[in-house]
């Protein structure tokens, strides 16, 4: 199925069907211990108040766990539970000094600004800024702790407990990564030609985004070299040339070489990590196009690395860190923006609470700051999905609790449904939910500050903020587009653009500019997928942007080939063709802004390209069909 069709199913039946994902065993088990052990200590103790805070200490850093190597997770988790914690801090404070609901409101508003603003920079961003309004509104509710001042710290303990569970077992995670890039890699390869050949790519750019987050100072020659052999081996797709089954199985190859390295890593803590392989060899083909005798020198190259031999990759050198982007993002207009948008939505909600008087009127606050978290996909069914997940969520409460109130089954079960949270996570927003409720009031129910009549007022909590956040936050935001397609496919044509500026000037490999530029494109998709499981008419805008991803998809393709046939082709760039491109690349960035879907036919190359053509010009036909009106 060519990438731009769209699979005949109803926005509702996107909507519902959680994520293919695998379960991730190893995370599971450390989150049940994080949150069981502190409310046992606690019971023990008889401090559940302490236990119950540590418990949600080590909820938030489960919520952000990650099967990665130990510094990232480290930063990961601390800097999203460092923001709980002096959320939790601020409301503390807030509490014990008796403030009017009038002074509560205005400082959940000022923090929700600052929680918005700080959710628009990015994942790590969007996690802590979450987690600040969460831990705000719940501390200037629940009741305190003994002193008043522990809950913060309490929540630090829980949070290092789960850091620390996961550090004697860590596995060499850049390693595994990186191997299960080149297993994609062959994968693709070995779908050139044939209609998997696209889901193929996407599958590669992904394992490519994990580690790239794994090597931030692009220091490993296996990564620069894998970059350099999907480069080549997108090119191949664009082109639909196959390759031999034998040179397909070279990468496959090569990810059980750097698996037999990390056995070794592991079992002899000192050794490296890179030259303890045995050789992978390349077999002797004849590569007869200029994109094939691409991929050849680069999978011969990435065969060196592995092995551990020093080898000229003839790739660009790498852009150093921008150490302004995160302060240019927060201070960005989107990034003010988000933040007035979600304090809108906390402002209203504090108007409604003081006005109705609910009994966890926290609860409120809580629900707008996970609804409204940024990168979790459609706030339409993030909002839809807690309303309904609150609700199973209750019913489920509601039957343990009528079977029984023992302390320690209900801490069993508290710790099964934090347990459940990397799984749910992952797989889809409502299950969260329906993991989070019961673990929610069940902590309540410990602490002494629930009971069966709680129960019907989450649920109307819950509506309340759902309503809030779609209406406020959903439906009538001022000037804001129903998704967020059009930037993400502005930052995809321009990225796209200085690949093909760098590949037409300097005739290096420039698979920085290309890495930079598929994962914007990713970032696209995802948002166009995001979209397709929205109601009219949002749903029906993102299937007129799919034909437009697709094409940039192919685009990066296409410049991926051309770059082959000016480096091992001996083709010289064509300003006209070149300008060309450009100039659609700017009329698609001038519509994506002006809220435009190209209306043009996008249907991609259905037979092999002819090396002797140039690749660009192939390109910029597609482009010119898709924005022809």
């Amino acid at each position: 199925m060519p990438v731009e069709e769209i699979p005949a199913t109803a926005w509702w039946a996107r909507a519902v069907r959680p994520s293919p994902v695998a379960f991730p065993g190893a995370l599971v088990v450390r989150a049940a211990a994080g949150m069981g052990v502190p409310l046992v200590l606690g019971l023990v103790a008889h401090r559940l108040d302490l236990g119950v805070f540590a418990g949600l200490g080590a909820m938030h850093a489960t919520m952000n766990d990650r099967a990665e190597p130990n510094g990232l997770r480290v930063r990961r988790i601390g800097t999203a539970v460092l923001a709980s914690a002096l959320g939790m801090l601020i409301g503390t404070v807030l509490q014990y000094a008796h403030v009017s609901p009038v002074v509560l409101g205005a400082a959940l508003t000022v923090v929700a600004f600052v929680s918005g603003a700080l959710s628009a920079t990015g994942p790590r961003g969007s996690a802590a800024g979450m987690l600040l309004l969460v831990s705000t509104a719940l501390g200037s509710g629940m009741p305190l702790a003994r002193p008043w001042w522990a809950a913060a710290p309490m929540m630090l303990v829980g949070a290092a407990f789960v850091v620390v569970l996961g550090l004697p077992a860590s596995p060499d995670a850049r390693n595994r990564a990186l191997a299960a890039a080149y297993d994609a890699l062959g994968r693709m390869l070995a779908d050139l030609g044939t209609p998997q050949g696209p889901a193929s790519r996407r599958v590669l750019t992904a394992r490519l985004n994990q580690v790239q987050d794994f090597h931030p100072d692009r220091s490993d020659p296996r990564y620069e070299a894998a970059l350099a052999a999907s480069e080549a081996a997108t090119g191949l797709l664009w082109a639909r040339r196959p390759v031999p089954p034998e040179v397909a199985d070279v990468p496959v190859r090569l990810a059980r070489a750097i698996e037999r390295t990390t056995e070794r890593t592991t079992e002899h803590p000192g050794a490296g990590t890179v030259g303890t392989a045995g050789p992978t060899t390349v077999p002797a083909w004849h590569p007869d196009t200029p994109a094939r005798r691409a991929l050849d020198a680069a999978l011969r190259a990435a065969a060196d690395t592995v092995a551990g031999r020093e080898v000229a990759l003839g790739t660009a050198p790498a852009p150093p860190p921008d150490p302004w982007r995160l302060r240019a993002r927060l201070l960005s207009r989107s990034s003010a923006t988000y933040g007035l948008r979600v304090a809108l939505c906390i402002a209203v909600g504090a108007v409604v609470t003081a006005n109705y008087p609910l009994s966890k009127s926290y609860w409120v606050p809580m629900t707008i700051a996970f609804v409204l978290k940024p990168d979790l996909g459609s706030v339409f069914l993030r909002a839809t999905s807690r309303a309904v997940g609150t609700v199973l969520g209750v019913a489920l409460t509601a039957a343990v609790l009528s079977a029984t109130t023992d302390e320690w089954v209900l801490t069993a079960v508290a710790a099964l449904c934090v347990a459940l949270l990397p799984y749910a996570t992952a797989a889809h927003y409502g299950l969260t939910t329906l993991a989070m409720t019961p673990m929610a009031l069940l902590l309540l129910q410990l602490g002494g500050q629930s009971s069966a009549a709680e129960f019907r007022p989450r649920v109307l909590d819950t509506a309340l903020a759902s309503a809030i956040v779609l209406v406020f936050g959903y439906l009538l935001w001022p000037e804001r587009p129903r998704h967020r397609i059009e930037p993400r496919l502005v930052d995809a044509a321009t990225t796209l653009r200085a690949y093909l500026d760098a590949v037409t000037t300097t005739g290096r490999a420039e698979v920085w500019l290309r890495r930079a530029a598929y994962r914007s494109l990713a970032d696209a998709r995802l948002e166009v997928q995001q979209g397709l499981a929205e109601p009219p008419p949002t749903g029906r805008l993102a299937e007129r942007w799919l034909p437009a991803t697709a094409a940039l998809e192919r685009l990066g393709g296409g410049v991926a080939a051309y770059a082959a046939q000016i480096r091992y082709g001996g083709r010289v760039p064509d300003p006209a063709e070149v300008d060309r491109v450009r100039r659609a690349l700017d009329d698609l960035t001038a519509a994506a802004r002006a809220h435009r879907p190209p209306t043009g036919p996008a249907a991609g190359p259905t037979t092999p390209h002819d090396p002797a053509r140039s690749a660009l010009g192939r390109a910029a036909d597609e482009l010119d069909a898709l924005l022809t009106d």
